[in-house]
Parts: C-alpha cells; sequence; structure tokens
C-alpha cells in the first residue's frame, strides 16, 4: 500500500517559510512569505499529486488541501 505525498508550510525560526515532507529533516524549500511557500509546496505536489497541510505562526493546522496530479494517465474522462 502506498502512502500520497504530503508536504506541510510551516514556520521556521529564523522567520522563514519552509516546505517539508513528514519525517524529513531537511526541508524541499525555503521562501520569505508563507503566501510563496505554499505556492511551492503546491508545484511540487502538482507532479504527484497528494496533501498539502499549513500551519500558522503557533504550529496548529490552520488549512488542508488535497492536490491533484498534474496529469491523467487515463484516456477516458471521468
Amino acid at each position: 500500500m502506498t502512502f500520497p505525498e504530503r508536504r506541510i508550510v510551516q514556520h521556521r525560526t529564523d522567520g522563514q517559510w519552509e516546505v517539508v515532507a513528514p519525517g524529513s529533516t531537511r526541508a524541499s524549500s525555503i521562501a520569505p512569505t508563507q503566501a510563496d511557500a505554499i505556492s511551492k509546496a503546491r508545484r511540487i505536489l502538482s507532479k504527484t499529486g497528494g496533501e498539502l497541510q499549513i500551519r500558522g505562526l503557533n504550529g496548529v493546522i490552520r488549512a488542508q488541501d488535497t492536490i491533484a496530479p498534474g496529469h491523467d494517465p487515463r484516456k477516458s474522462r471521468g
């Protein structure tokens, strides 16, 4: 069983925002604003699809979103 990709946007101690995969010690991306980090996380997940979790300054989850894959290999609609 494979689990969907997941990325978390959270605030860093240096004041920037990071995009990180759960369990990872390194950030996938670092941005100066939360909006930039969310955009980068969506871009990362658009290739494979997955879950985006956005945390506020206090670390509490404030939003979650499911990102669809960038392309559907199926030829039929639906």
